[in-house]
């Protein structure tokens, strides 16, 4: 028996646009997919114009917050004007009437998290997660099922109350509990079995006593990894991430010339590049979808040409044609710290099992004094200030060092590549960069080039090793027919 086919489709602030400018364009996209099966569809905050600058909804929430928490409220209509100008655009009639009847319970729940806020003068835990829930993805998730309904989709929304994404209660930094999760499965399916688009926000969790929760920056990603793994096996599942491109081989911002699609990533490689720089998706929800040992394929789709895909599977088809060197990308504010190795280890446990935490890596070590030296390069310098205290608790002398960059090279055929790691150091010193620290480790199928980060240092070993990547392919291809030849 054939089992249904349902793609979970995430739909980011960007893809909505500002104050809901493109949802027109993403009902096209739903339609569309909805002729291949049922669609979950998974929606971030929107985007709106704030102070002058165009900003995450989320982003204004955190703003308004943290005002209150620490007496200086400001004004806190836009957390739901905008959804008011946004169904004035798109809905009329009842619809309309009742949308606007679950704002107001959404804008009640902001107020008093809000008042809770300037009482306690903290704008954490459960109250900076309610306040985000609220005047963020939970509202446009409903306000999203809502348009759906008026444009004709059969459609319904996942209600709050009955939540199907149950984490812990590490309310800013909450990890999902798959268990815990699959015992409200069945609402789900029985929403997917009677509507054909399922409306849900992204980012947000509950806690199994109810209380609303938030994955960290880019969890939106994640609720659509995790939604798959419930429904894997259920249904026949893949995942689709709306984006305004498909994968380039550089972050289009940096490089201008020379950028080639990125037909085909590996979890591996698509993990890494989100890991070290370029926004593709949250590394995390590759890594749950990895750490359940599932293969759910995915694709990154280009809103404006749906033709333009990258296509991400557990292991992709190989293809001598493709340049192995898939992606060049550049992570800026790093810092390397330095420990003995034996202290490392119960460091690297405690962030990876107590803490949750992944954005490091591992370096090759050295010896000191007969003492073997771990090189751990966290790739957010802000989280080593935050709590370099608890690091240094592993070992009063370790060896922090800030102002550090990282330019890396993805891909898993790599090795193919003879010198590769000489070759790409070359020309990052060829442009006058001072490399510190080359990492290359054929099994992780990424080389690691750790510069200064002054100026625009990075930006430029970046733009320097990816106008060369058609060179590196020229002599794998070349190697390739000395060997066939040979």
């Amino acid at each position: 028996m054939l089992m249904t086919s349902v793609t979970v489709a995430k739909f980011g602030g960007s893809a909505l646009g500002v104050e809901g400018a493109l949802i027109p364009k993403v009902l096209d996209r739903i339609n569309q997919l909805k002729e291949e099966g049922k669609v979950v569809t998974v929606f971030s905050a929107p985007l709106v114009e704030y102070d002058g600058k165009v900003a995450s909804m989320t982003d204004v929430a955190i703003h308004v917050g943290k005002s209150y928490a620490s007496s200086n409220p400001v004004e806190i209509e836009i957390l739901r004007e905008v959804y008011e100008r946004i169904a004035g655009k798109y809905l009329v009639g009842s619809y309309q009437k009742e949308f606007l009847e679950n704002l107001e319970g959404f804008y009640r729940q902001v107020i008093i998290s809000l008042k809770q806020a300037a009482e306690n003068r903290r704008f954490v835990d459960v109250i900076r997660s309610r306040t985000l829930a609220y005047s963020g993805e939970v509202a446009m998730s409903y306000l999203m099922d809502y348009i759906m309904k008026s444009h004709g989709i059969k459609s319904s929304h996942v209600s709050i109350d009955k939540w199907p994404i149950i984490t812990d209660d590490n309310f800013e930094a909450a990890n999902f509990m798959v268990d815990e999760s699959r015992q409200r499965a069945p609402y789900l399916a029985d929403l997917i079995e009677h509507n054909d688009v399922i409306s849900m926000g992204g980012f947000i969790g509950k806690t199994a006593d109810g209380l609303e929760t938030t994955y960290e920056r880019g969890g939106s990603d994640r609720t659509a990894a995790d939604i798959a793994i419930l429904l894997h096996g259920h249904y026949d599942v893949k995942m689709d991430f709306e984006k305004d491109s498909a994968v380039l081989s550089a972050d289009p911002k940096i490089v201008k010339e020379g950028l080639e699609y990125v037909s085909h990533l590996s979890y591996n490689e698509a993990k890494l590049a989100g890991m070290f720089g370029m926004k593709i998706l949250d590394p995390i929800a590759i890594k749950e979808i990895d750490d359940n040992e599932l293969d759910i394929p995915m694709v990154i789709t280009d809103m404006a040409k749906p033709s333009n895909v990258t296509e991400i599977h557990r292991n992709p088809p190989s293809n001598m044609d493709i340049n192995p060197v898939k992606i060049v990308t550049g992570k800026k504010n790093c810092a390397v710290v330095r420990m003995e190795s034996i202290a490392a280890t119960h460091l690297v446990a405690s962030l990876e099992k107590g803490r949750q935490y992944h954005d490091f890596v591992q370096l090759s070590p050295y010896r000191q004094d007969d003492t073997e030296i771990t090189r751990l390069l966290f790739l957010d310098a802000d989280y080593v200030r935050r709590h370099e205290k608890h690091i240094r608790a592993y070992h009063p002398k370790a060896e922090v060092v800030y102002g550090r960059g990282v330019v890396t090279l993805i891909g898993d055929e790599m090795w193919r590549v003879p010198k590769i790691a000489s070759f790409a150091s070359s020309i990052v010193g060829e442009h006058d960069i001072n490399i510190l620290n080359l990492d290359a480790q054929e099994e992780t199928s990424r080389i690691l080039i750790v510069v200064e980060d002054k100026g625009t240092s990075v930006a430029d070993a970046v733009r320097a090793i990816h106008s060369t990547r058609s060179k590196i392919h020229g002599r794998e291809k070349e190697r390739s027919r000395d060997t066939i030849h040979s």
